[in-house]
């Protein structure tokens, strides 16, 4: 099965993006995107459901089908107190890592799987459709500040 390999330089553009910010000063790292959130915050976002897609592609190249562990989507309010705990340095580098390790394992992923995974959720492999949307909530809040 032939699948459409575009996801992974969208997924190293992203990933940039977040190398871009996790270089920035602390003071930098704190400043609001949105009500609530940060951008070590949305950097530590990002690394959760980075890691949350590692953990699909684990379980589906064990399965050798698709298989994901099932998730309640209010995990999000659930984490917040945590990530804001995160000294803004850590949540930054968790993203860069999370992001490097992600893209990786996507454009080495055996093709077949790869197909399932994109139909199911095209977000688990266009990690820069998620990725991108928080990102330019950053940039606007950076821009702003």
């Amino acid at each position: 099965m032939s699948t459409d390999s575009s996801y992974i330089e969208q997924n190293r553009a992203s990933t940039e993006r977040i190398r871009a910010l996790a270089a920035l000063p602390d003071a930098a790292l704190r400043v609001p995107v949105g009500e609530h959130w940060t951008v070590a915050i949305t950097l530590a976002h990002l690394a959760f459901w980075d890691r949350r897609v590692l953990a699909v592609l684990d379980e589906t190249e064990r399965a050798g089908r698709l298989t994901y562990p099932p998730i309640d989507f209010t995990v999000n309010d659930i984490a917040l107190p945590f990530w804001a705990a995160l000294p803004p340095r850590a949540a930054a580098e968790l993203a860069v890592a999370a992001a490097e390790a992600l893209d990786h394992r996507l454009a080495h992923f055996p093709p077949v799987l790869l197909g399932e995974l994109r139909a199911h959720n095209a977000r688990w492999v266009v990690r820069a459709i998620h990725r991108n949307e928080h990102l330019d909530e950053v940039d606007a809040a950076l821009a702003a500040a």
